[in-house]
């Protein structure tokens, strides 16, 4: 009998062993690909870091510099790597900082017509003005050369749903950062905000980002209206003549609520006027915001 138990033993034990080592090897096997999926979705899930430096200037390298029309430029720059984001919230902007006609260091800022959904790049559209000091620097840049930025710099902070509709008074290159933040609405699924634009220029040739305007308009036609106004506009026009009137902000944006904003950004002597047609038609200091 003690022999036969033993020889069992000596059968069993072994193969005990063996079971618990294979049974350890799968419960480990398990904890990795637990911790591995984990990994990769929180991973996934988390933010891309951006590549701005709110405190320090960067550089990145002009890889495409388009001229838009006689003074406007279309200027991309490469991020570090193709899936690098720039890291600017949407209603932000950047300074940027180049050399005068007299090699004088300035800073002006900009806000760029891409978002973080465009890895890789991100791109400023620029007015350059004769006499403009930050004019002459991008009018000179050839690619290759590098633009010094930093940011993120505003005090417009948007948040999906902050408004139910928000009504945009525009002037020249005072496009930019209505077109980001139209941009950031109506590609975000999550985002219902309505978005009334009226945008001011002299002639036809000075509408910036038409195209783009336009095809948004085609594409959200229940969410986004744009009304061109031109100073000098051509024979055949069916948009506003002259400069944003009162009556032109009563008939093309959202009337004065709790819960709609109108932002502004254009020339001083615009900005000064529409802050007057505001005032004029009962929107209140908590529903207008100027950039």
């Amino acid at each position: 009998m003690w022999k036969m138990t033993t020889t069992l033993l000596k059968f069993r034990i072994p193969w005990l062993f063996r079971t618990s080592a294979i049974e350890l090897s799968g419960v480990a096997v398990g904890i990795a690909a637990v911790g591995i999926a984990a990994f990769y979705f929180f991973y996934r899930r988390r933010k891309p870091k951006g590549c701005l430096n709110p405190e320090r200037f960067l550089e990145f390298k002009l890889v495409r510099k388009t001229q838009v029309s006689h003074n406007v430029g279309r200027f991309r720059f490469a991020l570090p790597t193709p899936t690098s984001v720039f890291g600017l919230p949407v209603g932000q902007h950047i300074i940027c900082r180049g050399k005068d006609y007299e090699d004088q260091e300035v800073t002006r800022p900009y806000t760029p017509i891409t978002l973080d959904s465009d890895a890789g790049f991100f791109e400023l559209v620029v007015k350059m003005y004769p006499k403009g000091r930050m004019s002459h620097h991008f009018k000179t840049m050839r690619e290759g050369d590098t633009l010094s930025v930093k940011g993120p710099r505003g005090r417009l902070k948007y948040k999906p749903g902050q408004a139910r509709a928000f009504g945009m008074l525009a002037g020249g290159t005072g496009i930019t950062p209505m077109f980001q933040l139209t941009r950031g609405i109506l590609e975000n699924p999550k985002d219902k905000t309505n978005v009334h634009l009226v945008y001011a220029n002299v002639t036809r040739d000075d509408i910036l980002l038409k195209e783009e305007l336009d095809g948004f308009a085609c594409k959200f036609p229940d969410r986004f209206k744009v009304y061109y106004v031109l100073s000098q506009p051509p024979e055949a026009w069916n948009g506003g003549v002259g400069h944003i009137s009162e009556e032109m902000i009563r008939s093309h944006c959202p009337a004065p609520a709790h819960d709609i904003q109108i932002l502004r950004c254009g020339p001083p002597g615009m900005n000064k006027a529409m802050a007057n047609h505001l005032v004029a038609l009962g929107y209140a200091p908590q529903m207008q915001f100027e950039f």
